[in-house]
């Protein structure tokens, strides 16, 4: 069985972000792989122990996200394909889609997964674009999978609003993790040592017939500052209540 991991490569969480014209300046992050797509590589080695097969990690960007892939190396991952775009846009979700779809369609995998939401843009648009533009289906939010290698049968169970729902297919497919799907490994040593003697394949991005990125960004700038609350003085609760609801009519204008 072959299964394709989509991972992104992101600032630490802990990172400080700073802005640098249309940019953050990199100077000083720490890369890191997207959290839930550690969620993805770890279901990806499980369903390997269980039905065996060829995982192929896949990572767009620039040089740094080698990096990344040798995170996927040192877990355990059989291939890593660094899709090489230097002026990669992570706002851009259409143009990654069409990139990553145009590649899968000629690796052809039997399953793909890749994490429910990124955590730089805190978007989770980027595998159901890659499922419709594949024509293959697409089932979010995982907390568990099972594949049947000989069917090519995937069942998951999702989370859904008040609960949780069952949804099966027969592959190729495309599955995005949850947080509680499992608990992700940490790389050993062995695995560490080993990932850098291991080679990457580089695509070229240009090389996969894709239109150029439609967004452009003119600029970036940090949030304002938060301003401080404001404590309301009243006699009772209902004067409270009122003189709240006046601000937000008259000042903030939101009711």
């Amino acid at each position: 069985m072959k299964i394709a991991v989509l991972i992104k490569q992101v600032p630490d969480t802990e990172t400080n972000i700073k802005v640098s014209g249309t940019a953050i300046n990199e100077a000083g992050i720490k890369w890191i792989v997207s959290p839930l797509d550690e969620n993805a590589l770890e279901e990806s080695l499980r369903l390997r122990e269980k039905v065996s097969g060829e995982i192929i990690a896949i990572s767009l960007g620039p040089d740094r996200v080698q990096e990344a892939l040798r995170t996927a190396y040192a877990l355990g991952v059989d291939k890593a394909v660094h899709i090489k775009d230097d002026t990669y846009n992570v706002l851009d979700v259409n143009y990654t889609a069409q990139i990553l779809a145009a590649y899968l369609k000629q690796l052809n995998p039997d399953l793909i997964l890749a994490g429910f939401v990124a955590i730089d843009s805190q978007s989770s648009m980027v595998p159901a674009m890659v499922g419709q533009l594949l024509g293959i289906p697409n089932m979010n939010n995982a907390i568990g999978v099972e594949v049947n290698a000989d069917s090519k049968e995937v069942k998951v169970k999702c989370e859904i609003e008040g609960g949780t729902g069952e949804m099966k297919a027969t592959g190729p497919a495309i599955v995005t993790a949850s947080q509680i799907l499992n608990e992700p490994r940490y790389p050993s040593l062995k695995g560490i040592m080993a990932s850098k003697k291991k080679q990457i394949e580089t695509v070229d991005a240009s090389s996969l017939g894709v239109n150029p990125p439609k967004i452009e960004i003119v600029s970036l700038e940090p949030p304002a500052a938060r301003p401080p609350g404001r404590i309301l003085e009243a006699e009772t609760p209902e004067a409270k209540a009122k003189e709240l609801a006046r601000l937000l009519r008259e000042e903030a204008k939101v009711i």
